[in-house]
């Protein structure tokens, strides 16, 4: 059966743990595979730089960003071989990946968490307990 992953990175252990799980999943499941590696810089508080600063020295801020977040995951992946492609969005990271499940026809999301408990995720809001929650396809959770 042919599946297609989408891992969130964010550049954290938690986002490595993700990729290299994925990894070890892609390569013992049978089919057709594909695995897109989606980062999202939430460029929300900098909206108002935008307004301050020379034109597209924040789009090059959060391009450098999305860059580095998404540099080891791309190092491992060629590494252990398994074809890829990548995106990168800018918003709110829950909402543009759910956004993004959608829109590419995604049949699992893969992320990590860093295992905070549900009262701090309440507390200090979680992506992870965002997108698992109102996702319409299966979520994996990885901690480190």
């Amino acid at each position: 059966m042919d599946m297609k992953f989408l891992i969130a990175v964010d550049g954290s252990k938690a986002s490595q743990a993700a990729v290299k799980y994925t990894v070890s999943l892609f390569k013992n499941t049978k089919g057709e595979n594909h695995i897109t590696l989606l980062t999202v810089q939430d460029d929300s508080a900098l909206k108002l730089f935008k307004k301050y600063t020379q034109k597209g020295a924040v789009d090059d801020y959060l391009r450098e960003g999305a860059d580095t977040h998404l540099a080891w995951a791309i190092r491992f992946l060629n590494k252990a071989n398994v074809a890829h492609d990548m995106a990168i969005k800018f918003g709110h990271p829950s909402a543009q990946i759910l956004k993004e499940a959608k829109a590419g026809g995604f049949d699992m999301i893969i992320m990590g968490t860093k295992g905070r408990s549900a009262w701090g995720d309440t507390l200090m809001g979680s992506v992870a307990h965002r997108v698992a929650s109102a996702s319409k396809v299966p979520v994996l959770l990885i901690q480190p």
